[in-house]
């Protein structure tokens, strides 16, 4: 029964060196990796000791990288493996690691560890994956450097494991600027690499960054934006506020023009109320004059001074009508004659009209 139970130990533990470890190892490109193969193998009897490292590239071809058989090492390594792959310990105390300094991207693929000794062997595989820094990118700008205008930033690595990530962002030269891209930027998603800059106005202008990175590290790019003044523009909002300025002043000349039409139409309007008055129809009958009979005679002779004072062509022209009325009309002896006065109808103050002749009554006498 005990020795069913150790040839059944024997079986597992065969079956397990046999079948070997899987292993993944990534490394960045330039550095120092050690491929692991530990075994047992070697110390009862180290004369039939075989020790074999195997490479598959990543296109399928397989190939020797280096050996221990008769107590000897042999190596198959090319110019560019020269120098760089040895074993990394005492392979005969039981460490079989192979190291590599400094990798390359070539080195990439599947090792293999065969430890062979006495009819036993010791199987051991690692995936090394060789990861490569992006190149420095190259940033270029692309379109018109001017306000209003837009402009393409553009960054790209050319060398570097797949994927690259790109990430752009404005340097900060001056306190108070602003890390992020300008607010109207775009981003190209199919072209990460590639940014937008939209509008362009003189607060664009600034220092913009490209860093491309990947899982071995990043490298950077910068580009400097100078915006220039645009003429074009200028012509444009001197046009604008030129044209905003001849409208303000159009209407302020509309209003004042509508302001005097209204307070000359009010002040027309107040002088024909005025004026209506005093207007003289042509078919209208003359004023009729009043006679007015005074208490004594020098009363009328004061009553004809005052109204000859108001205007003096119109006392001549009342005296010498008397003096016409009285030589046609002498008093008879023993009879008193009363002195008239002529009135108009206008009264004071309003300009003295013409007497006609033939709008004067004569005088009748009364007896004493």
């Amino acid at each position: 029964m005990s020795r069913l139970l150790l040839l059944l130990l024997w079986l597992v533990s065969y079956s397990i060196g046999t079948l070997g470890t899987h292993t993944e190892i990534k490394r960045v490109a330039e550095e120092k990796v050690t491929l692991p193969c530990h075994h047992q193998l070697g110390l009862p009897e180290k004369d039939t000791l075989d020790i074999e490292w195997l490479l598959t590239d990543n296109e399928g071809n397989q190939k020797v990288v280096i050996t221990y058989s008769s107590r000897h090492v042999y190596s198959n390594l090319t110019e560019e493996q020269k120098g760089r792959v040895a074993f990394a310990s005492n392979f005969l105390a039981g460490d079989a690691s192979l190291q590599i300094e400094p990798l390359k991207p070539s080195d990439e693929g599947r090792y293999s560890c065969k430890v062979k000794n006495s009819g036993r062997y010791v199987w051991s595989h690692v995936i090394l994956k060789v990861l490569v820094r992006p190149s420095k990118p190259k940033c270029e700008l692309e379109g018109e450097l001017t306000e209003g205008s837009d402009v393409t930033l553009q960054c790209e690595s050319a060398s570097g494991t797949k994927p690259i990530m790109y990430y752009w962002q404005r340097i900060r030269e001056k306190e108070g600027e602003d890390e992020h891209l300008p607010p109207k930027s775009r981003i190209d998603y199919n072209n990460p690499g590639r940014v937008l800059l939209h509008n362009l106005t003189m607060a664009s202008s600034g220092l913009y960054q490209c860093t491309a990175g990947n899982e071995a590290g990043k490298e950077s790019c910068v580009v400097r934006v100078t915006v220039q003044f645009s003429e074009k523009i200028d012509v444009q909002s001197i046009g604008m506020v030129a044209g905003a300025v001849t409208g303000m002043v159009a209407g302020a000349l509309l209003i004042f023009l509508l302001v005097w039409l209204l307070i000359r139409r009010k002040d027309k309007e107040r002088y024909e109320e005025e004026e209506r008055p005093n207007e003289i129809r042509e078919d209208a009958e003359a004023p009729k004059a009043r006679l007015v009979k005074p208490s004594s005679s020098s009363s009328g002779s004061r009553s004809s001074r005052s109204g000859s004072s108001s205007t003096r062509s119109t006392a001549n022209s009342a005296s010498r009508s008397q003096r016409t009325l009285s030589t046609e009309a002498a008093p008879q002896p023993g009879l008193a004659t009363h002195a008239y006065s002529l009135v108009g109808p206008e009264g004071r103050g309003s300009e003295p009209k013409k007497v006609h002749h033939a709008t004067l009554t004569k005088a009748e006498p009364h007896p004493a």
